[in-house]
């Protein structure tokens, strides 16, 4: 049996971070009534960021989940209906878009997703402990803070090199943990790391365990050749083994490439379907910085609105 649609809405917003609550600001503010599903982490990935000093208007830094907090009182003054739920499953062969959350369904005039994407973790308990105390998974965030120290950087592709690059130029050594005998990065990028003086890098190698009771005061490594053991002195441990955008639900859907970002139209948020449209971090496998999701936020509420009009139902 089919079930019944239960409410009907102008905008619907998937997903709660600085896309998503961009998106709800313009969108309240244009009169679109904007309803929101925050999904299982409000806020995204800045809820899991301790110091953001590179978020413009926060001259003095601000805590990610503060920042977040400040986000959803904007959104909610123009009139977001933020709401704490999950979104199970979508259909949008036809529009309105169908939203399904739990045994409810929601129809949606337009849809902006704002997903966002997770960072992959190792899931070693003390790297869970000490993010945000010297554990990152983004440099070009969290560098700033380890200027002059040792780091160690864990990650064999392009973005572990780019990071360990970026690194290298803040920090006074940077070792690079890869696990197999070679890496996965573009010759041009394992060319650059490779021949940059103060980046280390050690293949075979394994993460044990990240040192420290409170703060990151060491790495212990594996030589899974030689199946030595022992600890690297640093301050700080960047994980850069890639990201999984959090688009999965979208699937049958809307257009992605192989690892599950979203695929838009250039110069726009618009997805292949219509009426549905895309921000941040699930459509953005280059930059993945708040100010970067928050502009494209900003461009989804406004195509949406533009949609709207031209359909007649803003």
């Amino acid at each position: 049996m089919s079930q019944a649609a239960s409410e009907h809405h102008h905008c619907v917003i998937i997903g709660a971070g600085p896309a998503g609550y961009t998106a709800a600001i313009y969108a309240a503010r244009a009169d679109m009534k904007p309803v929101m599903f925050t999904g299982l982490q409000p806020g995204g990935q800045l809820t899991i960021t301790t110091d953001v000093e590179n978020y413009p208007g926060y001259p003095d830094g601000v805590q990610g989940p503060e920042m977040m907090e400040d986000f959803r009182k904007q959104a909610e003054r123009f009139g977001t209906d933020v709401r704490y739920e999950y979104v199970d499953k979508v259909d949008f062969s036809a529009i309105p878009h169908k939203i399904f959350i739990g045994n409810k369904v929601v129809l949606a005039d337009s849809v902006i997703v704002a997903t966002g994407a997770s960072a992959k973790w190792l899931g070693l308990e003390s790297e869970q402990r000490l993010n945000g105390f010297g554990v990152s998974a983004c440099a070009v965030c969290d560098g700033f803070f380890f200027k002059g120290q040792e780091v160690v950087i864990i990650g064999a592709g392009d973005t572990a090199a780019e990071e360990a690059s970026y690194l290298a130029k803040l920090c006074k050594k940077v070792t690079m943990l890869v696990r197999r005998d070679e890496m996965r990065a573009s010759k041009v990028m394992q060319h650059r790391v490779l021949n940059t003086p103060n980046i280390e890098v050690l293949f075979n190698h394994d993460t044990v365990e990240i040192m420290g009771a409170k703060t990151v005061e060491g790495v212990k490594v594996r030589n899974n050749k030689e199946n030595k053991e022992y600890v690297i002195p640093a301050t700080g441990f960047f994980v850069a083994i890639g990201h999984h955008p959090n688009t999965d639900i979208f699937k049958d859907w809307l257009d992605m490439d192989e690892v599950g970002y979203l695929k838009v139209q250039p110069g726009s948020s618009k997805t292949n379907v219509e009426g549905v449209f895309a921000a941040g971090d699930a459509a953005d496998k280059n930059y993945r910085q708040a100010v970067t999701a928050a502009g494209t936020g900003c461009m989804a509420a406004l195509d949406a609105e533009r949609y709207l009009t031209e359909k007649g139902l803003h």
